[in-house]
């Protein structure tokens, strides 16, 4: 029920000073935007990490949403700081609320000093620091739509951080400049009654002033976005896909801009169709990708066999969530590494890589195309959540080391000079070059059979041997064209931590920490997870007393496959494992390497 007072009172401080409070300069600042499903918390987070990127500072932001269209709690958190980041900060020193229920949910993460921001529309909040507006009802009242409060709340920031009128304006002009011009009016005007609120609080009227940075030039992006960038500029053009979070991202901005690439995204009945679109475009000589999630995974595992068999090179790129079954479709975790490392039923090669970061995103993309293509297998791009989805400043991407390799393509003249031309011939290294269908000379039967040289099918227990041999060594032929580990931290270290994917940067900010305690680490980034790299990993554990891996799932996955592939270091492994859905914060790695609790 609205109060009175909230209906009246343009803006209530609880326990605040009657006085201007001197600003306070902030290098690392991190807000988080609470409300219902709907209430625009996105929409805030955006513009405040618009602003960030213009005054060169580096970006973070992720989100809490339900898999739902409207209504249910929902959140998202922004960071913006001078140093490079790809973690959130362990607190947050803003938390605007839209409602009550974000308040209660966000003061776990505010900071002891931290402000709360608030709608006063309908309640009052008691906590300390508290400042309430009413957005809802002015924003109805002023601008006929109650939802335009999100944008009036980022005027009312935008005061208190002490932010650039004139660049915050930018902002709005630039996002929502070709939405008409009734949509960019009504928004600067929100923009404008929320600064004057806030100006009118000399104890809330900056506040903070956020220091500018030095990352001019650089783009904010997602592990999504520069995953599909990589596809496209590594050479891929078919991409066939069935919308599931968190992948869908990824067929979205194919989409977009692959037919002007003289590609093609197909959006499949279902992911069974998916997976074998792409392998019937990969047989006829196209680079093909497809992506998806747990469930969608469990569908197409039959196809990637078949894939594997067949010898016809894909790329499937995994967007994990939390499972299993239908699981938490918009929450984090990864558990789908001991799935994909024993992926269906019978043996056959398949390579699984883990970018870490969105530049590895963009450029591992491209070198599984490679991968594929050369060895003539599966290649799974093993991706999480908070890497696909969450947005982060990053360097334009270094176009120029990127390279196609089709060398494994036979042209017509290469069939010419050949005795006779085998699909499957047998060599040391198990590759075999391949000419698609429809080359002058070729004439050959693919199959997921088993098979001889020529395609034909065969159960001949020698032949099987053979061609068993031939398919399973590609692994190991192979070690040395994988992506190797990145290595951070003190070289000289006896404690070490492993991890992949978006754990990188809880572990990197963990490091920092630690050091600065007086710990010195060392950090194994494992860019590839199977075949499991024993010769680099096998040397950074003989190098160390102790192990941490540290990834988000009940079992220890990675851990496990560590100790089935290097057994001998069985005792130097521990595991930090987080499943509650959420990503890491630095403090829990920091925690359990100082003894505490995992």
């Amino acid at each position: 029920m609205t109060t009175p007072a909230a209906r009246t009172t343009p803006f209530v401080a609880e326990a605040s000073p009657a006085k201007e409070v001197p600003s306070k300069e902030l290098t690392d600042v991190a807000v988080m935007i609470g409300g219902q499903g709907g209430d625009g918390t996105l929409t805030v987070s955006d513009q405040l990490g618009r602003y960030f990127r213009k005054r060169g500072l580096h970006v973070y932001s992720c989100r809490n949403v339900l898999s739902r269209i409207r209504g249910g709690h929902a959140d998202a958190s922004v960071r913006a700081c001078r140093a490079p980041t790809a973690a959130m900060k362990p607190e947050v020193d803003l938390l605007l609320a839209f409602d009550e229920e974000a308040i209660e949910i966000g003061l776990a993460e505010l900071a002891s000093d931290g402000l709360v921001m608030y709608d006063s529309t309908s309640f009052q909040s008691k906590v300390p620091n508290s400042f309430g507006f009413p957005f809802a009802m002015t924003a109805g009242s002023q601008l006929g739509r109650p939802i335009y409060k999100n944008t009036i709340a980022y005027g009312a920031i935008s005061v208190l951080m002490g932010f650039d009128p004139v660049v915050a304006r930018s902002v709005l002009e630039e996002k929502f400049g070709k939405r008409g011009g009734e949509a960019l009016e009504k928004n600067l005007k929100a923009f404008e009654l929320g600064r004057a609120a806030a100006l009118e609080r000399p104890e809330l009227a900056r506040r903070w002033t956020v220091l500018d940075g030095d990352a001019h030039g650089w783009v904010l992006t997602t592990g999504n976005q520069a995953a599909a960038l990589g596809f496209v500029v590594g050479g891929g053009r078919f991409f066939a896909g069935y919308p599931i979070t968190p992948a869908t991202e990824i067929m979205e901005y194919l989409a977009r801009y692959l037919p002007a690439f003289h590609g093609v995204v197909r959006q499949a009945e279902d992911e069974l169709a998916a997976v074998n679109m792409i392998i019937g475009a990969a047989y006829a000589g196209a680079r093909v990708m497809t992506s998806t999630s747990g469930p969608g995974l469990s569908l197409m595992t039959e196809g990637i066999g078949h894939a594997a068999t067949a010898e016809i090179p894909i790329v499937v790129a995994d967007c994990q969530r939390v499972g299993p079954s239908t699981g938490e479709p918009t929450r984090h975790e990864q558990s789908d590494l001991s799935h994909l490392a024993n992926l269906g039923h019978g043996e056959y090669p398949r390579f699984i890589l883990a970018p870490g970061t969105v530049d590895d995103c963009f450029h591992m993309t491209a070198d599984a195309l490679n991968l594929a293509e050369r060895w003539r297998l599966p290649v799974i791009l093993l991706l999480d959540q908070a890497l696909c989805q969450n947005t982060v400043t990053t360097k334009p991407f270094e176009m120029t080391g990127v390279a196609v390799d089709r060398s494994n393509f036979l042209t017509s003249g290469d069939v010419a000079n050949l005795p006779k031309y085998a699909a499957y011939q047998l060599s040391e290294n198990g590759r075999s070059p391949y000419a698609p269908p429809g080359t002058p000379g070729v004439l050959a039967q693919i199959t997921g059979n088993e098979h001889n040289e020529m395609g034909h099918v065969s159960v001949n227990p020698v032949n099987r041997v053979k061609m068993m041999r031939k398919r399973m060594e590609k692994m190991v032929h192979a070690r040395n064209e994988l992506p190797g580990p990145h290595l951070f931290g003190d070289a000289s270290a006896r404690v070490g931590l492993i991890g992949y994917g978006s754990t990188f940067g809880p572990i990197r900010e963990a490091q920092a920490e630690l050091a600065e305690g007086g710990v010195p680490t060392r950090f194994y980034q494992a860019r590839t997870l199977f075949p499991v790299p024993v010769d680099t990993l096998g040397k950074f554990l003989d190098e160390v007393d102790v192990a941490y891996v540290v990834e988000h799932n009940y079992t220890g996955q990675f851990a496990r496959l560590i100790r089935e592939a290097l057994p001998h270091h069985h005792a130097k492994l521990r595991s930090i494992l987080k499943y509650d859905g959420f990503s890491f914060r630095s403090p829990e790695i920091v925690r359990v390497l100082r003894g505490g609790p995992a």
